[in-house]
């Protein structure tokens, strides 16, 4: 399989409206994002269902959306995969959720659960923080850049780093064998610029 080399992330709480959300994705997908995942850890099923919904609406089949957490929330919009933490569902119960089609990605945090990661059915794993990031309340250990290469020794699958990454970093975290780099808050700010130049850094 392979995977876009920019995994933009948005972000709902770091966001001022509905409005905002569409906006962003818009001119993410106009930059040429490829593989967007919708987070909104403060949110309802409710709100999340309709933004969701509404991003698929946007979208269309441009860029492949993947639901934060909620598998169950994933197949009700119509979503392209699930992303899932280490306290969500198993991958196998996404799996019974979403079937085998769509994506289901994991995040981890060490090696132990990179090996572990590596024997599900699991599209992608994730791996992080790589570095300092202010997208979660009780982030886990920064792992660097080491972090990532000691990952990518341990599986075959798809390697997303995240965390604290920015264009100024990316670089390296790819050259430490990463096949993507997750990016919430380096997007945020001027959008459609920001995604063209991570592109043209990452190659």
């Amino acid at each position: 399989m392979i995977i876009p080399r920019l995994y933009a992330i948005l972000d709902a709480s770091a966001l001022a409206d509905s409005d905002k959300l569409i906006e962003n994705a818009m001119e993410f997908a106009a930059a040429g994002v490829r593989l967007l995942q919708y987070r909104n850890k403060p949110g309802n099923a409710r709100q999340m269902l309709e933004h969701a919904r509404n991003l698929k609406r946007a979208l269309g089949d441009s860029v492949r959306l993947i639901m934060n957490d909620r598998a169950d929330l994933c197949v009700a919009a119509g979503l392209d995969g699930v992303h899932l933490g280490q306290d969500d569902l198993s991958v196998p119960d996404a799996r019974r959720v979403v079937g085998d089609e769509l994506w289901v990605g994991l995040s981890t945090h060490n090696v132990e659960q990179v090996a572990a990661a590596d024997q599900t059915s699991a599209d992608y794993i994730a791996i992080g923080p790589v570095f300092a990031t202010s997208s979660k309340a009780n982030p886990d250990p920064v792992i660097g850049i080491a972090g990532v290469r000691a990952a990518k020794r341990l599986t075959g699958k798809p390697l997303v780093a995240i965390g604290g990454i920015t264009r100024a970093n990316c670089a390296a975290v790819m050259g430490a064998g990463a096949d993507s780099v997750a990016v919430i808050s380096d997007l945020i700010r001027d959008p459609r610029k920001s995604v063209e130049e991570f592109l043209r850094i990452l190659g």
